[in-house]
């Protein structure tokens, strides 16, 4: 049995959880999202002790899989509607730098044209400065995958470290061809 299926989803004062037939609907302060679940778990809200719990509906190898799984992104819902998600992205190189347009991310990342991301809706992007980069939202998924897809535009290099990473990633470094020579 899922060591984390097992465990409820506390849900905290201030959350609204709404259960209708497979979607699980969590409104929050920052928002509201909604999760539709497969058949191969039962989910239940008890309203009085405030927790989400899910079951597996059968012994089947899918529901086995799903159990974690869907109990992980009811907390993931729980979590991005009270507190939200916030992935920081810094560039390095010379010439390198992040740009905001309204709602178009513009990252000058080394080649001959500037690359343009279009900022999903609910999400909030601000450029700190012009090498670092702010992305927050509820979804974690939605922040991860668009952080994810601005850091696929020049993933940071091991020689001379220049692209971009996520703050506070540790880039290995290695020695160039002219370094083992000597």
């Amino acid at each position: 049995m899922s060591r984390i299926g097992k465990k409820p989803v506390v849900v905290p004062k201030g959350v609204k959880v709404t259960l209708e037939s497979q979607v699980l609907t969590v409104e929050g302060p920052l928002g509201k999202l909604s999760q539709e679940f497969s058949p191969n778990v039962e989910v239940k809200f008890d309203g009085v002790a405030s927790v989400v719990t899910v079951e597996r509906a059968n012994s089947s190898r899918a529901a086995a899989a799903m159990h974690g799984l869907y109990r992980a992104l009811f907390q993931n819902m729980v979590t991005g509607v009270t507190t939200g998600y916030e992935k920081k992205l810094e560039i390095f190189g010379t010439g390198y730098l992040f740009a905001l347009a309204g709602s178009v991310l513009q990252v000058r990342a080394g080649f001959a044209h500037e690359v343009h991301k279009k900022v999903p809706a609910g999400l909030d992007v601000k450029c700190t400065d012009q090498t670092h980069v702010s992305i927050k939202g509820i979804d974690k998924q939605l922040v991860g995958q668009f952080a994810a897809e601005v850091r696929s535009i020049r993933k940071a290099e091991p020689y001379l470290g220049k692209g971009i990473k996520y703050d506070g990633e540790v880039i290995r470094r290695k020695e160039s061809k002219a370094a083992a020579k000597k």
